[in-house]
């Protein structure tokens, strides 16, 4: 069936002129490019963002609209410390930067790069005295609760007589008159989290040392992990920097943020694309020149690469929108694949150079168009991961070959007419290397060389594969230089811990029982805390008491307004007319409860506010299948021990600890699995479908070249230690599409198969350059993915020549 298709295929090609063929190659170029133009005027963009090549979490639509809040909460914050030696000149140069800042944000308005600035808020614990002083008599400390629930409220009235002597209390005539107890200050103050930080001038600080920091923070008005945006942010902050820095020169800049691992990410990337794509580009060049001796030869490598990172851009920006910087960095392996094309058609003129490059196309037409397939197949098969990332990867190399193949049939015969110059040496030596191979194979041929070789792999293999480890963090993925992981995690030390990606997630079936729980939870974090599992945590059961809790406040307040209230006018020099008017205030409080809603509405509540999810925004946002829970976010910070902290909460199914990242990792680990039954998957249908064309045990050598390559690959990394992930199972999958092209060429040889051996040895070599030169990437994935491959087809390139001896035998 395959010969006869081929066949059919090849009449066709014959019998089409080369003049047609190339217009035809013409139109499509200037079609694709014209659509390429059209696809950027029309918003197509380049994506930096790591975790947009990640896979997306099945979770239920509470935890997805959760995820949602706190990386909409927490993303794009960008938080600068200016550490100085005195508090004096640490609240300046902070003062001197938010005017800076601040004066951009006028400047240019809507596009200012960075907004809301800003560092303490003086006027936050007004706001919130205002907010529930009203609700003074549903309020109550622990301590406060326990001694009212004695019932012996000496110990507050002592508490009460202390502030009415200290000179820095908040005790004044009116609050007297209205809170005589004094209960209410040490309410407001519980508000605040404990850490390590102060406020003084409406700057923030918190002690490095001897030395004193002063924190601003901002926020991105677009994503850091756009490119533009980064630029933007970046020009805003160096000028204001800049700025302190002249004015205060002593002064130490620590910087944290997404924006500047995104920074640091987008410079790597662009560097490695224009480093690592230069040299795959000028040794794919140098190898042409010194085969072929000719500029056409050069020439027409470079439109036959050109060609097919055309097609590969368009299809990959009308397939996603976007093309992201890392699928570049691995797109610039495509220049040493593509190319084999062009190898494999020169090859074979220089073997027999009166054939002209129409009867040369023709002759190659089938083995190239098997290869092409088996090879996009092979990024098919990478494309089935559920990661963004490398479903682009997929489609920017398949369409790169496929725009490689079509300029190979249909430009090649008649742009690559003109005869080569004489030259025999290339192929005497790949058959010299050919003669040596098939003396070395017809020594493994005898019983005891059979018996060594296979002892040689099996030891190999079984002393690597054993040694096999597994990695599937996410984390590894990309890793910023020490330049900015260490001043953040300076800058985490000294606000307590920062905050987190990962989170709690408490949910009820009532706003009422979801403020319970929250209070539930709050002593459980304090003893993690207590015990070093944990730095801070933010939980709206802080600000929002539920009603039981205020209830009871207000209870236990009612023995001091119906039962001792007497008593603690008179124990405190109080005018005793003031008795009626608290009383008549106590009972008018009764029915007015703290709300969620009333304090969303505040300014400190409106910061707060995306932790609380309601089944209304539900509804709104996701339709009615949401359901009727509510949800409530607690941010964890600092967290020492993540395990320990599941435990806490590991029997409780209203409590969910959300780790985004040890979710990716599971699935990860789970799609390094599935990819390599994939990978064995496509091995059996491979032999099937070179079994219609070779026979069986044709076949069965042709496929057993990569997958062996595949084992000698694996059990390498685990000699050289390289943890197995699934960036090592995709490439692997790579190996198998392009070792069975070379095992197919090998299979479909006549003669010595001289032109094949040279043709093969130029591919391996242009492959090795450009996948070698990914193992040297500073990103991980493609480290592991450019090192896996060098190997495999390294180990392909080796074993794919004895095909030729096993034919003649």
């Amino acid at each position: 069936m395959a010969s006869n298709f081929a066949a059919r295929a090849n009449q066709a090609l014959m019998q089409s002129s080369p003049k047609w063929r190339l217009v035809i190659w013409l139109l499509l170029m200037l079609a694709v490019s014209l659509w390429t133009l059209q696809l950027w005027q029309n918003g197509a963009r380049v994506q930096s963002d790591i975790l947009a090549m990640l896979p997306h979490l099945q979770q239920d639509k509470l935890t997805e609209r959760a995820l949602n809040q706190v990386e909409v909460t927490l993303a794009d914050q960008v938080y600068i410390a200016l550490v100085a030696k005195d508090e004096t000149t640490a609240i300046a140069a902070a003062k001197l930067l938010m005017q800076k800042l601040e004066a951009d944000l006028i400047a240019t308005g809507r596009n200012a790069a960075l907004t809301d600035i800003r560092s303490a808020d003086m006027q936050l614990g007004e706001a919130l005295g205002q907010f529930y002083f009203p609700h003074r008599f549903k309020l109550l400390t622990a301590p406060q609760a326990e001694a009212l629930a004695s019932p012996n409220i000496e110990s507050l009235l002592d508490a009460a007589t202390a502030q009415l002597y200290n000179a820095f209390s908040y005790a004044n005539s009116n609050l007297l008159a209205q809170d005589p107890l004094l209960l209410f200050p040490a309410n407001l103050l519980a508000l605040a989290p404990s850490s390590n930080v102060r406020a003084s001038q409406g700057i923030l600080l918190a002690n490095q040392g001897d030395n004193v920091a002063a924190v601003v923070m901002a926020k991105g008005r677009e994503s850091a992990f756009n490119p533009n945006a980064q630029l933007a942010q970046m020009a805003a902050l160096t000028t204001a920097l800049d700025a302190v820095e002249k004015d205060y020169p002593d002064i130490n800049v620590l910087k944290a943020g997404a924006l500047f691992h995104a920074l640091a990410a987008t410079q790597t990337a662009k560097s490695e694309i224009s480093i690592l794509g230069l040299a795959s580009l000028l040794g794919v060049i140098a190898l042409v020149w010194l085969a072929f001796r000719s500029v056409m030869p050069l020439l027409l490598a470079i439109v036959t690469i050109s060609s097919g990172l055309l097609l590969a851009v368009t299809f990959t920006l009308s397939v996603f929108g976007e093309l992201h910087l890392l699928t570049l960095v691995f797109g610039t392996s495509l220049i040493g694949i593509a190319i084999d094309y062009s190898f494999h058609f020169y090859c074979e003129r220089l073997s027999d150079s009166e054939r002209s490059a129409q009867a040369t196309v023709t002759y190659i037409f089938p083995t190239v168009t098997l290869a092409f397939i088996t090879s996009a197949l092979a990024y098919v098969g990478i494309g089935l991961a559920p990661f963004p990332g490398m479903q682009q990867v997929a489609i920017f190399c398949a369409a790169g070959l496929l725009g490689a193949y079509l300029t190979l049939i249909l430009a090649y015969p008649l742009l690559a007419g003109s005869r080569l110059p004489a030259g025999s040496r290339p192929l005497a030596l790949a058959g010299t290397y050919l003669a040596n191979l098939t003396q070395l194979s017809n020594r493994l041929t005898t019983p005891l060389g059979m018996s060594m070789f296979a002892l040689v792999i099996l030891v190999w293999s079984l002393g690597g594969v054993t040694k096999l480890t597994v990695d599937d963090d996410i984390r590894h993925l990309q890793q910023s230089p020490s330049s900015v992981t260490e001043p953040e995690n300076q800058l985490r030390q000294l606000l307590s811990g920062g905050t987190d990606n990962q989170f709690l997630l408490v949910r009820a079936a009532s706003e009422e029982a979801l403020l319970q729980q929250l209070e539930r939870v709050s002593p459980l974090l304090d003893a993690a805390i207590t015990n070093q599992e944990l730095g801070n945590y933010v939980s709206l059961s802080r600000y929002l008491p539920s009603h039981q809790r205020q209830d009871t406040a207000y209870r236990l307040q009612g023995e001091i307004y119906q039962t001792q209230l007497e008593q603690v006018l008179t124990s405190l020099g109080l005018d005793e007319n003031l008795k009626p008017e608290l009383q008549a205030a106590y009972l008018a409080a009764k029915t007015e409860y703290i709300t969620p809603a009333a304090f969303f509405k505040l300014e400190a509540g409106k910061r707060l506010a995306p932790l609380w999810l309601t089944p209304s925004d539900k509804a709104t946002d996701y339709g009615a299948e949401y359901g009727a829970d509510y949800g409530a976010i607690v941010l964890l910070g600092g967290i020492q021990q993540i395990d320990a902290l599941k435990a806490r909460f590991a029997n409780d199914e209203s409590v969910q600890l959300i780790d985004k990242v040890a979710d990716i990792s599971a699935v990860m680990g789970h799609y390094r699995l599935l990819t390599l039954k994939l990978l064995a998957l496509a091995l059996g249908i491979a032999l099937l479908l070179f079994s219609l064309n070779f026979g069986m045990k044709k076949a069965a050598v042709v496929v057993a070249v990569p997958a062996l390559a595949a084992l000698l690959t694996l059990a390498t990394l685990g000699l050289t230690g390289s943890p197995l992930s699934l960036f090592h199972a995709l490439a692997l999958i790579l190996v198998f599409g392009i070792g069975i092209d070379y095992s197919l060429f090998f299979a479909s040889a006549k003669n010595h198969g001289k032109a094949v051996m040279m043709a093969v040895f130029m591919s391996a070599c242009s492959t090795l350059l450009a996948f070698g030169l990914l193992a040297f990437s500073q990103t991980q994935a493609i480290h592991y993915f450019g090192l896996t491959l060098s190997l495999g087809i390294g180990f392909t390139f080796l074993l794919s020549p004895l095909i030729l001896t096993t034919k003649k035998s």
